[in-house]
């Protein structure tokens, strides 16, 4: 029943996982390299102005660098939620009801609940909480490689099971399941 939903909220994760752990393994080159930049820019207003007005400069120069970011951020954020709002009043086959939402919400609260009221479940879900608390990075490390090994969705979703049969599910009416 609840198979098309996992099936597609799998393919939605690895897809936007796969795609910030590609974007951020790009960005990391820059990263460093802005901070040395930033380092030689300290060091050039420290010899030229001394040191209490370089950093203020700094601080002054990277908080007007911070407001502009989050201007950009502001407005791609806002175009996006524009196209967002139209493509959901254009688009009704993935809506998905209150219950459903409110019942895969619930469901990590459920099963918590169900290993604590186990015996022995509490002190297990201590340990093996504390285990991965202290190896935290390498689980990190290997859910990063878990996703980078994740199945490439075929492109043979729901969108294409639902426009190859004709605007039906499986190729089958309502009616025909009904009647």
């Amino acid at each position: 029943m609840f198979a098309g939903l996992i099936h597609h909220a799998r393919e939605a994760a690895s897809h936007l996982l796969l795609r910030y752990v590609a974007r951020a393994s790009v960005t990391i080159p820059f990263i460093i390299a802005l901070g040395f930049a930033i380092a030689a820019i300290a060091v050039m207003l420290v010899d030229r102005f001394g040191h209490v007005t370089a950093y203020w400069i700094m601080a002054g120069g990277l908080a007007i660098l911070g407001v502009l970011a989050a201007i950009l951020v502001f407005v791609k954020e806002h175009e996006e939620q524009v196209a967002e709002e139209k493509s959901q009043q254009t688009d009704t086959h993935g809506v998905v009801s209150d219950a459903t939402a409110q019942a895969i919400l619930q469901a990590p609260v459920a099963l918590l609940g169900a290993l604590f009221t186990t015996p022995g479940g509490a002190t297990s879900a201590f340990k093996v909480a504390r285990l991965l608390g202290r190896n935290l990075p390498l689980v990190l490390l290997l859910v990063i490689i878990g996703t980078l090994f994740w199945p490439a969705p075929n492109g043979e979703g729901e969108e294409a099971q639902i426009d190859a049969a004709g605007d039906r599910v499986n190729g089958v009416h309502p009616i025909d399941v009904y009647h």
